[in-house]
């Protein structure tokens, strides 16, 4: 039997500081630790060698003692190798301990409870107490050697497993937990946690009597590893060991258990043996609980009567078991049913009890470390689809909840300092996508090298920025005002008040001023007890009916996941080849957040209610899927087809998959209300299984992005299987062409960029577009229109589907959505319907004006809407955060039957109210401005007056994008250039003046809007001619947007027309001297203005030319080359006025010398030559003052029409429709030509034309002005005569042939430029009239070119040279070698000359295409595009349409016509083949998508078009 004491030692943990050693636990350190033999470690005894003496020790001193040399090393290593592993693994002091947490739940493996490193358990070591409620023990387990860690593992849990099965109580043994400071969380490193259990098993077996291993098997449970985790919540990869003892009453009855321990006696052995022998004996053991620990009853003692007490406590054993068994009967009537699973489908619905139909738009995660067990019952957060998730598990994207999440979702991953408000709110949100994905808001680092900070630093490191994000979040303008729910999800049990959680929970609280929008989820009730207690005692509020604890996490998963219906848990499927199917994760899904993707099974195991559904479509409400999904069901008449559904099905689209482009387009042109938007998507929802269908949700999307996620969906899941699924791609609602141009092009590029092959259309578009006019326009294979009026045919369906509503709907008279068009949109009816609705109109009333401000909005601002959140916050609703708290339209009152609630999408998702059809938004207005005396300048003046409409609520950016475009987007055509937008022309013609008011409290209103002050300047220069306070308008603007070319032009307008109007008003004839002076200045003003904007306009087109990160397709600001010409012409009406240049033809001839620069003919000059010098003086004195502006006038005017012409012809629109404002500046272009011509285009005399025996240099200056007239100067101008043909443009041609004829022949100085223009002159007389006789031989021609090309060339004349070079020398058979060996060459330099030439100004363009290779000979071979629109014999729209998606190279006449060439692919580049078998030419596809997928060396054949930027393969296959 060992001595009691030594036992009692044994047991005995050892201080974390040694210092803290008794003069005991050192000899026991000693035999244990350094493994020295008795003699030694009683010498330390003796000596009174305590931690702190053993601290000071070295090898001298021991051996003084007695001890020799080998056992003093031993101690002296082993006591280095300890404070060494101190200092590695350091605990916190007694002084600063550490903070309380909660052990681990008793008897639970699958918990998630972790410790914090250093924190302190708040139970402590103890006895039995209830029976039921557990004692503890703890062991520091970091001073036991590695050898002896097991031994004492199984030790100690043997001997205190045998106290609790004898005391009846329950119990937890830990390891690697102090006892000083008591219950501080160590620690320890486990390689091999198995080795435990299996240790602990042998264990039982060794030392339990053999009746009772069974029981003791089953009492002691096997041992569990806690992580512990660093102050920094990230792990610490250490763990605590614990094993929990049950000794279950029916286990263990009425037993008793005596446990045989090994213990170790070293012999006395001789000095000088090398090995220590000891002897082993086993020795009988009875433990009890006595508090903190345990004890043998059977240990010796000095009692009389040894074994007393044990037989005392054996005879009580009895009593003990039924205790046991009673405490166990307690604690199950404890365990109550939970009815907290309806409490929680309650509020997380706010009411409804379906995730379908959910109160709450938007959820908001608040949520601490996970473990991994957790993971798996988390599923209901991916159909949550939370907004914003706040983590504050740093180690959350390596291994917790985020990582998991993205594995099935896709997210948007944040730090909070990305939620700082700097610039705009809806443009930050926008920015971080926040409604469209998931944003996981990193609020304890653990990314972008963030660290993560403990909870004493917390609050000062992230603390603040965490505030910010919570307060973003819960802004009106951000969330839906009530309907988001903010869910605290404790992953984690929270036992510090000081945790972020509980700071995070205040700022939450505070934001909602209330609980009203917080749900807790917690764990366990241990873990909800201590968060509401917590919460309860720093603000004072119980939390309880906030919170759900009685389901575990698995059982809140199906709770929440059993609210959704089967069409939302059930599997989505995308269409594949061969008629198959694909699953449609989830995660992709999702990451396609830019699209609405039809799937094949949509809607299909759907709950949605059928009869909202159908009353908010015929109402006027926008169709849904469901609509058509319902119609198909039986009993159901189906969805109306409209008489053009089956020309787009069964032709349209079967025609455009047969063209070679990746990406072609068709227009569905509707006018507003008549079902086009309808149509469009019931075409998608009939082809959902043979196309990838999908509908754009944003109009303002980011194209690029957009681009690469339509590309995603092609590809998804067939990226190795050819043909693939084509996608149908619906977009609706964009305001131009050019932007759906744009959206084909970054189609085509994403195609490029991922080599996708495209022998066919990879992408289709449906670009559902409003139409301006209710005209019936033409339909053709690329448009359809869809006009309000319905065919026989169709009024018949819709007689049949009235029938059917009759029956099923109360109120179908308020559907007038539908009954419009069944009326066939008769006025009679809709006005009816309007002056009904609202008889009792008071504007007065809030919701009066509410209505008033959407009817205004849209008719003048298509598909302008309030959000539901303004609309509240306008009448003064306030809703509540369940279902059935009143909604928007009962505000509305009576006129709720002309609203239908919309989702937009905008820089956030929101609900919002708009006008059921545009017909009822007009009939309104011209009800209220009749009926009820309510102009549009009072509605107006009320929109942008309301205070309340502007306050930071959700749609609140959208509101203020759509005023603005009322007040500023003009409506322009070629007829008519609109000076202002038509709600302000309409307010100018219904209230006359009060337009003025109007526009000065838009500038109110937009204060810092460079566009609204520029708009102000316009008004006061055009309608007020007050141009003081135009040019003080006209600076605002300057000022708030100093780089924009148009704000700078609108400076230069008010200058020019000031000057304008000062003419205009000036009678006198001629002009006096101070007038002129006047004038003249005003006019040098005006020219540095336009100069300016200029000079702006070309930085911006370079700019956006070079930005690589987005495309800006913004075409080049003409305005100020044109407004400079404009101001040239204007000078010259001016001199016309004085009596300088006032008389006859010569005194014409004089100004036209002067205004050149000829040096000859300057103003000092022409005084001198004048009789009447003395009378001018004056003028002659102001003149001079402005010779700057006078002699650079032709040169400045010559050189801007000549930029204009270059522009005009050599660039063409990117989707070729021709732009009706560019139309207008043409126009107005060959006014001012017209102008100029007259002057310095004009022989000097007309008597000189009368004479026979004119100098023949006389002539060929007579032929230059002649030629300069007609524009035929420049290569451009020749050329635009191919595409701007006139009357007796053959006539014109031929003279203009024959005067360069002449020209070239004797002119001695002729330019390398005239005999480049000789060349266009014969290439295009050879266009307009192939045998004319004034065409030179076409070998000759080439002579020319040949000559030309051999000599010097001006840098100016290169691109035309070398363009007419490569259409004309194209290999032939007939061609000199040296021609055939530089054409390559040619065409380089023509490249690199282009973009010299042109950079400034092509952005946004597209280079035309002058001229195509034919299959004839000669001049033939050149075929212009006039002779292909010949063949197609279509309208402008439609031969654009068709050239944009390449069916116009499919006509059989222009086939026949053009010339297919072969080539082989090189990269992005095709190699030509030629006629002769070495000379292969370097090629640009028109579209690179062609090229996608093919092999370096693949054979194609295609068309060649000549364009200034070098030679295009077009139509490649």
């Amino acid at each position: 039997m060992a001595d009691p004491g030594e036992i009692k030692n044994e047991e005995e943990d050892l201080s974390a500081d040694i210092k803290d050693w008794s003069k005991h636990q050192v000899k026991q350190w000693a035999l244990k630790e350094a493994g020295v033999d008795d003699k030694f470690a009683d010498i330390l005894l003796q000596e009174d060698i305590k931690g702190s003496s053993l601290l000071l020790l070295d090898k001298t001193d021991l051996t003084d003692l007695g001890v020799t040399l080998g056992p003093a090393k031993l101690i002296i290593h082993a006591r280095d190798e300890l404070l060494k592993l101190r200092k590695e693994h350091p605990t916190s002091s007694v002084n600063q301990s550490g903070r309380p947490c909660k052990p681990y739940p008793f008897h639970r493996y699958h918990d998630t409870c972790r410790y914090t490193e250093n924190s302190i358990l708040d139970v402590t070591e103890s006895g039995a107490s209830d029976y039921i409620e557990p004692c503890h023990e703890y062991k520091a387990f970091i001073n036991t050697s590695d050898e002896d860690k097991m031994k004492k593992f199984t030790t100690d849990v043997i001997r205190f497993a045998a106290a609790c099965m004898n005391s009846r109580t329950n119990g937890t043994i830990h390891f690697g937990v102090a006892d000083k400071p008591h219950g501080e969380v160590l620690g320890v490193h486990v390689t091999d946690k198995e080795a435990y259990g299996k240790k602990l098993n042998d264990a039982i077996n060794d030392y339990f009597e053999h009746k009772h291993k069974p029981a003791a098997k089953m009492c002691i449970k096997p041992p569990r590893f806690v992580g512990v985790l660093n102050k920094d919540m990230t792990s610490s990869g250490k763990c605590v060991i614990e094993v929990d003892i049950v000794p279950d009453s029916m286990i263990c009855k009425e037993n008793i258990y005596h446990i045989g321990l090994e213990t170790k006696k070293a012999k006395k052995k001789a000095k000088r043996k090398e090995t220590d022998k000891t002897e082993t004996k086993q020795s009988n053991y009875f433990y009890v609980r006595d508090g903190s620990s345990s004890r043998d009853l059977l240990a010796p003692t000095t009692n009389a009567k040894p074994m007393e007490e044990y037989n005392k406590f054996v005879d009580r054993l009895p009593q003990l078991s039924q205790l046991r068994k009673q405490a166990e009967e307690k604690h199950l009537k404890v365990i109550k049913s939970s009815r907290q699973g309806s409490r929680l489908s309650q509020m997380i619905t706010g009411g409804s009890n379906s995730l379908d139909k959910s109160h709450f738009e938007r959820y908001v995660i608040v949520t601490n470390k996970s473990h991994s067990i957790q993971l798996e019952s988390m599923e209901f957060l991916l159909e949550l689809n939370p907004t914003a998730v706040l983590d504050f598990d740093p180690e959350s994207a390596k291994n917790g909840l985020q990582w998991h999440f993205q594995e099935q979702s896709t997210v948007n991953v944040h730090l909070p300092v990305q939620y700082k408000i700097t610039e705009g709110v809806e443009d930050i949100a926008s920015k971080l996508k926040l409604t469209r994905n998931t944003s996981w808001v990193f609020c304890n680092g653990g990314i972008n090298d963030e660290a993560p900070s403990d909870i004493e630093n917390w609050f000062t490191d992230k603390g603040a920025s965490v505030r910010d994000v919570i307060s973003f979040l819960c802004r009106k303008d951000v969330l839906p005002n009530k309907r988001f729910l903010v869910i605290f999800l404790l992953l984690s049990a929270v036992s510090e008040k000081t945790d972020p959680l509980v700071e995070t929970f205040s700022t939450f609280w505070q934001e909602l001023r209330g609980t009203e929008q917080i749900i807790c989820i917690c764990e366990n009730e241990n873990a909800f007890t201590c968060w509401k207690d917590l919460i309860e005692a720093r603000y004072g509020i119980n939390i309880s009916d906030r919170c759900i604890y009685e389901l575990s996490f698995a059982e809140v998963n199906g709770t929440i996941r059993s609210l959704l219906s089967e069409n939302r848990k059930s599997s989505r499927f995308l269409p594949c080849g061969g008629g198959s199917k694909v699953l449609f994760k989830k995660k992709v899904e999702r990451s396609l957040n830019s699209l609405d993707v039809l799937c094949v099974n949509q809607c299909e195991g759907g709950n949605e209610d059928k009869i909202v559904i159908e009353e908010n479509f015929y109402k006027g409400g926008k169709v849904s899927w469901w609509n058509f999904y319902f119609s198909e069901q039986p009993g159901s008449t189906p969805f109306i087809k409209r008489d053009k559904f089956d020309f787009i099905v069964n032709t349209v689209i079967p025609e455009l998959c047969s063209l070679r482009k990746a990406c072609v387009l068709f227009n569905l042109m509707h006018v507003p209300g008549c079902g086009g938007t309808t149509l469009a998507m019931h075409t998608l929802w009939f082809l959902r299984d043979k196309y990838r269908c999908a509908v754009l949700r944003d109009s303002n999307a980011d194209l690029a992005e957009v681009a690469e996620q339509v590309v995603k969906l092609l590809v998804y899941d067939h990226e190795e299987q050819l043909p693939r699924v084509p996608v149908l791609l619906m977009i609706d609602d964009f305001e131009d062409m050019d932007k759906v141009f744009d959206l084909q092009q970054l189609i085509e590029k994403e195609c490029v960029r991922k080599d996708i092959q495209s022998s066919s259309p990879q992408v289709i578009l449906l670009n559902c577009m409003r139409s301006e006019s209710s005209e019936q326009n033409e339909t053709t294979a690329e448009t359809v229109f869809i006009g309000n009026n319905l065919s026989q045919m169709e009024q018949k369906q819709f007689e049949q589907k009235l029938v059917e509503i009759e029956k099923t709907h109360k109120n179908a008279e308020t559907f007038y959505g539908f009954m419009i068009m069944k009326k066939n949109f008769l006025p009679e009816y809709i006005q009816g319907v309007v002056r009904n609705t609202l008889k009792s109109f008071n504007i007065n009333q809030k919701h009066a004006q509410l209505i008033a401000v959407l009817v205004l909005l849209n008719v003048y601002c298509k598909g302008a809407s309030l959000s539901v959140s303004l609309c509240e916050e306008f009448l003064g609703l306030q809703p509540k955060p369940f279902c059935g708290s009143g909604s928007v339209e009962d505000g509305f009152g009576k006129f709720s039957t002309f609203i239908s609630i919309v989702s937009v999408e905008g820089k956030v998702v929101f609900k919002a109210v708009k006008m059921i059809h545009s017909s009822i938004a007009w009939h309104c207005l011209q009800e209220l401005t009749t009926t009820h005396n309510v102009k549009r300048v009072e509605i107006t003046n009320l929109l942008l007056n309301a205070d309340k409409l502007y306050e930071s609520t959700q749609g609140k950016d959208k509101l203020m994008h759509d005023v603005r475009y009322m007040l500023v987007k003009r409506h322009h055509s070629v007829e008519e250039e609109s000076q202002f937008s038509p709600l302000i022309q309409d307010i100018a013609s219904e209230s006359q003046g009060l337009e003025e008011m109007v526009l000065l409290n838009a500038s109110k209103r937009f204060q810092r809007d460079a566009i609204i002050s520029q708009l102000l300047a316009r008004y006061y220069y055009l309608k007020k001619k007050d141009f003081k306070e135009a040019k003080d308008w006209a600076g605002r603007a300057k000022d708030l947007s100093r780089e924009n070319s148009y704000i700078a032009d609108t400076s230069a307008q008010v200058i020019k027309h000031e000057l304008k109007n000062a003419i205009a008003n000036y009678k006198d004839v001629p002009i006096k001297p101070e007038k002129l002076n006047i004038f003249l200045k005003m006019a040098r003003s005006a020219i540095d203005a336009f100069k300016e904007t200029q000079d702006l306009a070309k930085k911006e087109s370079v700019q956006r030319l070079q930005n690589k990160t987005r495309q800006d397709n913004c075409p080049f600001n003409t305005s100020g080359c044109l407004g400079e010409i404009q101001v040239g012409v204007i000078v010259i009406e001016i001199l016309k006025k004085t009596p300088i240049f006032s008389s006859g033809n010569v005194r014409h001839d004089v100004m036209s010398r002067v205004l050149s620069g000829n040096a000859n003919s300057g103003i000092q000059e022409v005084e001198r030559h004048d009789p009447m010098r003395n009378k001018h003086t004056h003028y002659y004195s102001i003149l001079r003052q402005f010779e700057d502006v006078l002699y650079n006038l032709k040169f400045r005017m010559k050189l801007n029409i000549d930029l204009l012409d270059n522009f005009y012809v050599n660039l063409g629109s990117r989707c070729g429709m021709k732009d009706s404002r560019e139309q207008v500046a043409r126009i107005e272009l060959f006014r001012c030509f017209k102008q100029y011509a007259d002057l310095f285009c004009k022989t000097d005399s007309a008597d000189l034309l009368k004479n026979k025996t004119m100098h023949t240099m006389l002539q060929v200056h007579h032929a230059r002005q002649s030629l300069e007239f007609r524009k035929a100067d420049t290569y451009c101008g020749i050329l635009s005569c191919l595409s701007n043909p006139v009357s007796n443009l053959t006539e014109m041609m031929e003279k203009i042939a024959r005067q360069y004829e002449f020209v070239l022949a004797n002119a001695a100085d002729s330019s390398v430029k005239e005999r480049i223009n000789f060349i266009y002159v014969n290439v295009v007389l050879s266009c307009i009239k192939p045998g004319s006789r004034q065409l030179q031989p076409y070998q000759k021609l080439l002579d020319l070119l040949s000559q030309v090309l051999r000599g010097q060339i001006p840098l100016s004349d290169n691109l035309p040279l070398h363009f007419i070079a490569v259409a004309l020398l194209w290999p032939q058979q007939h061609l000199k070698p040296a021609e055939r060996r530089s054409l390559g060459r040619y065409v380089s330099q023509m490249r690199t000359s282009y973009h010299a030439v042109m950079k400034e100004v092509c952005n946004g363009k597209r280079p035309v295409v002058h001229f195509f290779m034919g299959k004839k000979r000669g001049y033939e071979r050149l075929v212009h595009f006039g002779e292909i629109e010949r063949c197609v014999r279509a309208g402008q729209e439609q031969i654009a349409s068709m050239w944009g998606n390449g069916k116009i190279w499919k006509e059989k006449e222009v086939e026949e016509l053009l010339c297919r060439v072969t080539g082989e692919v090189q990269g992005n580049l095709i190699l030509a083949d030629t006629c002769i078998p070495d000379v292969k030419i370097e090629i640009t596809p028109m579209f690179r998508s062609q090229l996608s997928g093919r092999a370096k060396g693949s054979k194609v054949s295609f068309f060649i078009g000549f364009s200034m930027k070098g030679p295009l393969a077009i139509d490649i296959n």
